[in-house]
């Protein structure tokens, strides 16, 4: 099911019309769930590291045994191609996705270069600056790479986000703050989390639980640019509910404001503010 509205695919060469099938009932990517993603985003006639996902979706693929049919260079063009098409300011998202086409032995592994490819845009608005957001804590946690797929946008990692979410607004609240396996900070049930303490900006490190976003990089390079300090940390929930501030980081909205956990509330601070201006004033001057 679409999210957006004014939807056009890429697939088998050209563009069709809307939301349209692109899964046989046999394929593997259906029934084995060997599926993956990227998402990247326009706005304002922008498409900021538009090249960086469609790169990160190739090794997504190799991740989870799919072989990458598509040179990102290529991705680049389709999708500017389709993006053309949209109203001048229309926010978009675009999503290049693989999945696997058939099995091997036992039809459980994917077959090597049997691959299925299309690249997806729906028009779907950014969220406004001051949209915040609560978290809450999970049962549910991040796994490591022994146990899934951590180093891929893989679809099926998703089902664990979903049950957080389902969790976190069950219990009256917008996200849910996850642990890794160590019961440290890991990130939020969609997107990589920063908190902020006596003005140093600070992320849990990337210990190969969670996907290290593109926009998270983005945003450590230009607070370093800008002359803030930025660490990488061991987090813990009670560092989350000490800090001065906390945002969430994320292709689909960039910076959100978190305006309380559990108990614990924070104000839309300066440094976040300036974050999401800083973000914002790089996407103007970053190369078409």
């Amino acid at each position: 099911m679409a999210f957006g509205t004014n939807i056009r695919t890429w697939f088998e060469g050209r563009w069709h019309e809307g939301d349209v099938a692109v899964m046989r009932a046999a394929d593997h990517g259906i029934w084995q769930g060997s599926s993956v993603f990227d998402g990247a985003r326009m706005f304002d006639g922008l498409v900021p590291d538009l090249d960086l996902h469609c790169a990160r979706v190739n090794r997504s693929a190799a991740a989870l045994m799919i072989t990458p049919t598509m040179d990102p260079t290529e991705m680049v063009e389709i999708a500017r191609e389709g993006l053309r098409k949209y109203a001048a300011g229309a926010a978009v998202y675009v999503r290049p996705m693989y999945w696997a086409l058939d099995g091997s032995d036992l039809g459980v592994a994917p077959m090597e270069g049997a691959t299925g490819f299309a690249l997806c845009l729906e028009e779907v608005p950014m969220p406004p600056a001051d949209k915040t957001v609560t978290l809450t804590t999970t049962q549910f946690r991040r796994p490591v790479l022994a146990d899934n797929v951590c180093n891929a946008k893989a679809g099926c990692l998703y089902p664990n986000n979903a049950r957080m979410l389902v969790e976190a607004k069950r219990k009256g609240f917008g996200n849910a703050l996850v642990q890794d396996a160590m019961g440290n900070v890991a990130e939020s049930a969609t997107a990589n989390v920063f908190i902020v303490k006596d003005g140093v900006v600070l992320t849990p490190i990337a210990n190969g639980t969670f996907l290290a976003g593109i926009t998270r990089a983005r945003h450590m390079a230009n607070l370093r640019a800008a002359g803030v300090e930025v660490r990488e940390a061991i987090l813990t929930l009670d560092d989350v509910r000490a800090a001065d501030e906390v945002f969430l980081s994320g292709n689909f909205g960039k910076v959100t404001p978190v305006t309380g956990f559990d108990d614990v509330t924070y104000a839309h601070g300066p440094m976040t503010k300036r974050i999401r201006e800083i973000y914002m004033d790089w996407a103007l001057s970053a190369p078409l």
